[in-house]
């Protein structure tokens, strides 16, 4: 079942990423949360169908609360979407596909 194609990164990595990368989707999940299960095969999708202009990743906020502290969330599923090391976009909880896509095109 562990086709992700989506990377975990952790906080080390987080600054690092952002600033190399015009655009970034980190997608907020755990192990125990329900709802991202399902935002999980969409970030996938979102990853294939931008792969040459757009990071897609994931931080599991059990491993990073920090990061997740520092963005102010409070629930997850949430979706955030960086241009140029800005947050751009916050997407909380189970969204269609449409949702993410027209996000990122704004940024693109």
């Amino acid at each position: 079942m562990s086709s992700d194609t989506v990377a975990y990164v952790e906080e080390s990595e987080f600054d690092a990423l952002l600033s190399n990368e015009k655009v970034v989707v980190v997608d907020f999940t755990a192990t125990w949360c329900g709802p991202c299960r399902l935002v999980s095969p969409l970030m996938d999708q979102l990853a294939e169908a931008y792969k040459d202009r757009v990071k897609v990743v994931k931080v599991d906020v059990d491993n990073n609360k920090p990061i997740f502290k520092k963005f102010g969330l409070r629930s997850i599923p949430a979706v955030l979407i960086f241009q140029d090391g800005n947050l751009a976009e916050t997407i909380v909880g189970v969204s269609p596909y449409e949702q993410f896509t027209t996000a990122v095109d704004k940024l693109l």
